[in-house]
């Protein structure tokens, strides 16, 4: 049993099994044999049932406070539950698919994959950039999303006659104002309104929307990337700052030594 626990606690070991668990859910995606079928879903609900083991013989060696002390060993854990579903209706149901609703927990297996991610290198340093990111930009985000849900409301009751496919409501109009921003085919809309209007409404329509891609699209979407992207690739300076802090204490203790003399 030491032998296997060690196995089981053995990163290559377990990314391998990742790896190929990956390839057999990819496989199964295509038109096979039922042979093919069944074995391929024989080797993938037995990975889970490894994993599973895997996440018991952690709890025994680490114990649970000390398990849970790892924010990866929660996403683990997470993920391996996630996957259950799949591998109880195949030790207990087979292959039966009269409950279109179970193969919604079927597929939750696919969910295994993201135990991939802690295996790339730095990904700390990544995570840590994204949550920098997400504090330094938060503010503007939230600004950019109300001006888009105010934008939206405007919107609606513009065009919700005219288009409505495009405005019918608040929320449909949210999605269609987004789209615009993104400035990807963002002359679609008003080309339509002015198509399904007189004149004047299509003038003022474009002039309305050539304003909305300026501030929303050209400099709100934009702002957000930008700031962003500065700050998840803006190195993480603390260690630097403390060095810089020590030193400085050191340098005014020798000019105090020095004064003293």
């Amino acid at each position: 049993m030491r032998k296997i626990g060690k196995i089981l606690l053995n990163d290559r070991f377990i990314l391998g099994l990742i790896i190929a668990n990956s390839i057999v859910i990819f496989l199964q995606g295509f038109e096979l044999t039922k042979l093919l079928k069944t074995y391929l879903i024989l080797v993938d609900n037995l990975i889970t049932l490894i994993f599973l083991f895997e996440l018991i013989v952690k709890l025994n060696s680490f114990g649970f406070k000390g398990y849970v002390k790892s924010n990866w060993n929660i996403f683990d854990a997470i993920l391996i539950i996630l996957a259950l579903p799949s591998l109880y209706f195949w030790l207990f149901n087979g292959e039966s698919h009269q409950l279109d609703y179970l193969l919604v927990l079927r597929i939750a297996r696919v969910f295994k994959f993201f135990r991939f991610i802690h295996f790339f290198p730095k990904i700390d340093h990544l995570i840590n950039g994204v949550q920098r990111a997400l504090k330094a930009s938060i503010v503007v985000l939230l600004g950019f999303l109300v001006y888009n849900f105010v934008i939206s409301v405007l919107s609606c009751f513009f065009y919700r006659d005219i288009a409505p496919e495009y405005f019918s409501n608040p929320l449909v109009s949210f999605y269609s104002i987004f789209k615009i921003f993104t400035v990807e085919g963002w002359y679609e809309i008003p080309d339509f309104i002015s198509t399904n209007s007189n004149e004047t409404i299509g003038f003022l329509t474009k002039i309305y929307f050539v304003l909305i891609v300026i501030t929303g699209g050209v400099f709100g979407l934009s702002l957000v990337n930008s700031i962003f992207v500065d700050a998840m690739v803006s190195d993480n300076n603390d260690d630097l700052e403390k060095k810089i802090e020590i030193l400085e204490k050191k340098i005014d203790i020798l000019i105090d030594k020095q004064l003293n003399k």
